[in-house]
């Protein structure tokens, strides 16, 4: 039997100068780890072969870790890119009517929500014209409403904070269109001393939008920027 190579003199050179191309292909150090097994037969157990299935397992789980973070880096760069914009976007205005319709059309398109609510605990009448006049973006409520809302009835302080999704949006807040939200991040907002609380309702249609597993740094940043902002509209 000859034992001369199966290969092409060419080929041989070419593997023997750059081995690191046969080592560098995942395939075909499969084929030739599988080839192998078959030569050793069924009754060999080839540890090596064992230790390096192993080892790509824990590489394949390490790389999809890494793809995990990376996504989850970027999506939390969007994010933050996404707030600071509707931030310098929130300070733009002069005067308080501009500041509200803005916060309903740009700052909700820059935050990717269908729909911005401001909602402010008054004795104050909901007939009054000047509620009136900005009644697209702005809900008033008897004291008390926001923290019930918040806490649906539960005992307890309402976090700063609430992400929930929702059968529909509550008509109170959302008028017309809660029939479409689906999800809604609720900032709830302070004032200052000797001034009722408020609330900023941010509706989604989608709802997967706003969920209570979802972290909410960003919002409570987004949030105490709003407080400063409202305060200096109020004094």
């Amino acid at each position: 039997m000859s034992s001369s190579p199966a290969m092409n003199d060419q080929m041989r050179e070419k593997i023997i100068s750059q081995p690191d191309v046969i080592l560098e292909d995942q395939d075909l150090m499969r084929a030739l780890i599988a080839a192998n097994e078959r030569a050793m037969g069924g009754n060999i157990v080839d540890l090596r072969g064992i230790a390096m299935e192993r080892l790509e397992a824990r590489l394949a789980r390490l790389e999809d870790t890494h793809r995990s973070v990376i996504a989850a880096a970027y999506e939390n760069l969007s994010g933050t890119n996404q707030v600071h914009r509707a931030v310098l976007r929130m300070l733009d205005p002069t005067d308080f009517e501009t500041f509200l319709r803005d916060l309903g059309g740009e700052v909700a398109d820059i935050l990717r929500v269908d729909c911005v609510k401001l909602v402010l605990e008054t004795v104050q009448d909901d007939e009054d014209p000047a509620v009136r006049k900005l009644g697209d973006v702005l809900s008033v409520a008897e004291p008390g409403f926001i923290e019930d809302y918040l806490t649906a009835g539960r005992p307890g302080q309402p976090r700063q904070v609430t992400l929930r999704q929702l059968s529909e949006g509550d008509a109170r807040i959302y008028g017309a269109r809660a029939q479409f939200i689906r999800s809604e991040a609720c900032l709830m907002l302070d004032f200052g001393k000797g001034r009722l609380p408020g609330m900023l309702a941010m509706g989604a249609e989608d709802p997967h939008q706003f969920s209570p597993q979802q972290g909410t740094d960003l919002l409570a940043f987004f949030t105490g920027v709003f407080e400063r902002a409202m305060r200096r509209w109020l004094s």
